[in-house]
């Protein structure tokens, strides 16, 4: 019972890690990086390493996608502040 729960931990960890890769929008991505995160804090789990377990849960499923989110809504927010200005030289 345990391989099979630690076969299903990796398959769904290598399918998140491959739809985090394969994602190009930043918004769309930094959800699924979530998603990876939830899904190897299960795998440390089931691998018997709540620690490191928690440690994922709080920078990779949390801290991660949200500074991910930030920066994109900042650099998003910059980009329409330069297309108002007509002063901005090219």
């Amino acid at each position: 019972m345990t391989d099979a729960l630690i076969v299903i931990a990796l398959l769904l960890t290598a399918v998140t890690a491959t739809a985090a890769a394969l994602t190009r929008d930043p918004v769309r991505q930094a959800a699924v990086l979530a998603l990876l995160g939830l899904s190897l804090a299960l795998l440390f789990t089931v691998l018997q390493a709540p620690d490191v377990a928690l440690s994922q849960l709080g920078v990779g499923s949390a801290l991660t996608p949200l500074l991910v989110l930030l920066t994109v809504r900042r650099v998003r927010r910059e980009e329409h502040t330069d297309e108002r200005r007509p002063d901005r030289a090219e």
